[in-house]
């Protein structure tokens, strides 16, 4: 009925005739989960159904697919060539990497079927499946098992911080309301060690757990809880220098970023897409990006997300669209107060000769 006053209130008398008998399409869905009404689960895995009609399938001559705006975009177009390569001989269709600014927008470009695949970082991964028909099927990984990382509480070396509770009062950066790691999952464990967020400090949300590293460095921060990968990472390009952080809180494992394909890819062009990218080994600059793991490692939505799953429930941030659209709200003024500032830093434009 939501749905139906949505379209009343648009003021289309016609949607408000029409809207009704589309929800009774899709409510013949047997199962539908948590996830959008535009999807089915019907063997109950908690991932969208393929289109169970073969005309609804997509089988596109060119595969567009990104990956979590974790970091800088633009620095893992290079990072990923070699897969993007391999991608296109091996499922013989040219493969376009496109970098995405936000969560919420590489979302939004799977869910309006402009994105193919991509990789979600953690907490995101549960809005992409619910509200875009994202399957996860991969992450990255060894030959063993997959890559896990944990929450890290980061401080400068130098201060005097030793514990969480230590931090009450203080500046400390959360990366996104969405972030499991940058926000949820420290919502959930902090108070146990005490520090509850919110009461005893207000988050600050920086954007990024590189920025949010990056903050404590500078000192715009005191404390920051970043993803433990993304900190590694930054320490192994050189763009920070570990010793000059100290570590006072580590968190239980992770699974570390989904790989997902849309759920309406023709099937044997998504079963050719995960043969393919098992059959991957990373190149010696991979394994060095990305802490050792040379592999991409079969995961499943059910069972390897539980954990976040729980986490989000359980900081009263489930994967809805009413959670989903805070987060794109917050996120389109950030970037809106980001471009205002960088306007007024701009000089003034020399005015033109007579």
């Amino acid at each position: 009925m939501r749905l139906i006053r949505l379209a009343c209130g648009l003021g289309a008398a016609l949607a408000c005739t029409a809207v009704p008998v589309a929800v009774l399409a899709q409510d013949a869905c047997p199962n539908r989960g948590q996830l959008d009404t535009l999807y089915c689960d019907r063997d109950g895995d908690l991932v969208a159904d393929a289109p169970t009609d073969p005309a609804k399938w997509k089988d596109p001559g060119t595969l567009v697919w990104a990956y979590t705006p974790v970091e800088d975009p633009a620095v893992y177009a290079n990072i990923f060539k070699p897969f993007t390569t391999h991608l296109e001989a091996c499922v013989g269709k040219k493969t376009v990497y496109y970098p995405v600014q936000s969560n919420s927008a590489e979302i939004e470009a799977m869910r309006s079927g402009r994105l193919h695949f991509g990789g979600f970082s953690t907490g995101p991964t549960g809005f992409a499946v619910n509200l875009a028909g994202a399957v996860p099927f991969a992450a990255k990984g060894t030959a063993a098992n997959v890559r896990g990382y944990n929450l890290l509480a980061i401080v400068k070396a130098s201060s005097p911080f030793q514990t969480l509770a230590d931090l009450k009062g203080k500046r400390v950066a959360h990366t996104s309301p969405s972030s499991n790691s940058g926000n949820l999952a420290p919502l959930v464990l902090f108070p146990a060690q005490g520090l509850k967020p919110n009461d005893d400090y207000k988050p600050l949300m920086s954007g990024g757990h590189d920025k949010s590293v990056l903050g404590v460095n500078s000192g715009d921060y005191d404390m920051a809880a970043v993803a433990g990968d993304v900190f590694e990472r930054m320490g192994v390009r050189g763009t920070i220098k570990p010793a000059e952080f100290r570590v006072i809180y580590k968190s239980p494992l992770f699974p570390t970023s989904s790989f997902a394909h849309a759920h309406d890819l023709k099937p044997d062009l998504a079963k050719k897409l995960k043969d393919c990218f098992f059959s991957f080994r990373f190149p010696p600059e991979m394994v060095k990006e990305f802490n050792g793991d040379d592999r991409f490692f079969p995961i499943t939505y059910k069972k390897d997300w539980a954990v976040v799953r729980d986490v989000a429930e359980k900081s009263g941030t489930p994967y809805n669209k009413a959670a989903y659209d805070a987060e794109s709200k917050r996120e389109a003024d950030a970037a809106a107060k980001k471009a205002a500032e960088k306007a007024k830093q701009a000089p003034a434009q020399a005015p033109k000769p007579q």
